[in-house]
């Protein structure tokens, strides 16, 4: 069975000797083996996990996303973003190290916006101000 996990900017994982897979959606963790009957379902943010031929279980820490198995031969998960490990632990330091680095960026984005703002009402002032001295 083939395994693969795309984001928009990537493969992420791409193999061909799956034996179970393990994810999550709304309705709880679920399994997939060879032969599973054909499924789509939308993964919760979770951590899937998968055992290959040689029985190394890997993880993909997933921002949700979209799970099709077809043909009990492929499983495909499109996600935002995905982590992936054969280290729970490791894993969590790589995810908790994304986040923080994410909520840095959304604050800079933020306090930018608040420039921004600040810079267009100022000039608005400036123009309405303008605007009364000249009558």
């Amino acid at each position: 069975m083939r395994l693969v996990v795309t984001t928009p900017v990537q493969v992420m994982i791409d193999v061909d000797c799956l034996r179970s897979l393990r994810a999550e959606d709304a309705s709880g963790w679920f399994g997939v083996r060879p032969g599973h009957a054909d499924l789509l379902t939308v993964l919760q943010p979770s951590v899937m996990s998968w055992v290959c031929a040689d029985d190394v279980e890997c993880f993909a820490a997933v921002r949700g996303g979209v799970l099709t198995v077809r043909n009990g031969t492929l499983v495909e998960v499109a996600t935002r973003e995905a982590f992936v490990g054969t280290d729970l632990d490791t894993l969590e330091d790589e995810l908790s190290a994304a986040i923080a680095a994410d909520r840095d960026s959304r604050a800079e984005a933020r306090t930018g916006l608040v420039h921004l703002e600040a810079a267009a009402i100022r000039h608005l002032q400036r123009y309405l101000e303008a605007a009364r001295g000249g009558r």
